[in-house]
């Protein structure tokens, strides 16, 4: 609080100064390189640390506005430094942009080299990286959003911090966390996409998933079918008719309690098969157990459930 009084203090009496008090020149000039505020006329040097209050331009476009802007990228919990630390570009070329003398390219290479070394001190943060590089390389097979990239990184860090990594693989860990993390952002990825992206099987994935949510306490509530009917039916082609004619049914559905205690996938599953035959757009019973997941017995027992307490008549 002291510092900040000085500093208002300091900002408010460089404000009031309007001539030189030497010569009475009101041809002041303000240096932002050194922080001072000098007489152009006699050269008096009037405050030596005053505070730059800003850039004065104007950013018309968002072009315009990264190009002028003076900070760096935000924090990220997908990095292992959170994208704090500094590292060289592998452009030869200085500040001004001008190329590097061929003389000095062998020590900028020494220094790139020791850069990246030191970024990572420690077994610890090795680990860290490593496990944040393999969620990346997860997230983008399965063409997450950086929202759920960031929460899986978050919830990845503190099963770190749980010592709930010994004597499991990393890999399965953060499956576990990219599953998690879906389910608490509303973009559910079923099991068996997340393990169609690693090593580790299905069941290793859910074993670890239901760990961490019980450790952890994620509290992240139950898969509803509807936030899979848009993923399904896109991946299917159908129109926006379908999708609004799935999500009817599912609504129907689940008024006359025929969704509790059924696998999530199973009842989108079913309402989508029913929906593209009500409407002409037919999908055969194996392409929707491919794109969901399921078994093409669990689309007919759920189908049959559905058409005969809905009274849904359909043509196969």
């Amino acid at each position: 609080m002291v510092e900040e009084e000085k500093r208002k203090n300091k900002r408010d009496l460089f404000e009031e100064v309007t001539k030189c008090p030497e010569c009475g020149s009101t041809h002041l000039v303000r240096d932002y390189e050194r922080g001072e505020l000098v007489c152009q006329d006699c050269g008096l040097v009037i405050d030596d640390s005053f505070i730059d209050q800003g850039p004065d331009w104007r950013a018309f476009d968002s072009e315009q506005s990264e190009a002028r802007a003076r900070t760096g990228a935000p924090m990220t919990y997908t990095i292992h430094d959170k994208g704090l630390s500094t590292e060289i570009s592998w452009k030869n070329k200085d500040s001004y942009g001008k190329s590097i003398p061929t003389k000095s390219r062998a020590q900028l290479y020494r220094l790139r080299k020791w850069q990246r070394r030191i970024k990572v001190s420690n077994a610890a943060e090795r680990n860290l990286a490593q496990a944040l590089q393999e969620l990346e390389r997860m997230a983008s097979n399965l063409s997450l959003p950086k929202d759920v990239r960031e929460t899986a990184a978050v919830i990845y860090r503190r099963a770190v911090k749980e010592n709930m990594i010994r004597g499991r693989s990393i890999e399965g860990v953060v499956a576990g966390s990219i599953y998690g993390a879906c389910r608490q952002m509303g973009v559910p990825r079923t099991l068996e996409e997340i393990a169609s992206v690693t090593r580790i099987k299905k069941k290793e994935i859910g074993r670890t998933y239901r760990m961490m949510s019980r450790i952890l306490q994620l509290g992240i509530f139950p898969s509803r079918p509807e936030d899979y009917i848009n993923r399904f039916c896109n991946r299917l082609r159908l129109s926006n008719d379908a999708k609004k004619k799935a999500m009817e049914i599912l609504k129907l559905a689940e008024n006359r309690d025929l969704t509790s205690g059924r696998g999530p996938t199973g009842v989108a599953a079913a309402a989508i098969y029913i929906a593209s035959i009500s409407l002409n757009e037919r999908r055969t019973q194996r392409e929707v157990a491919e794109v969901a997941g399921v078994t093409e017995v669990t689309i007919r027992n759920r189908y049959k459930e559905l058409t005969e307490k809905l009274g849904i008549n359909v043509e196969v």
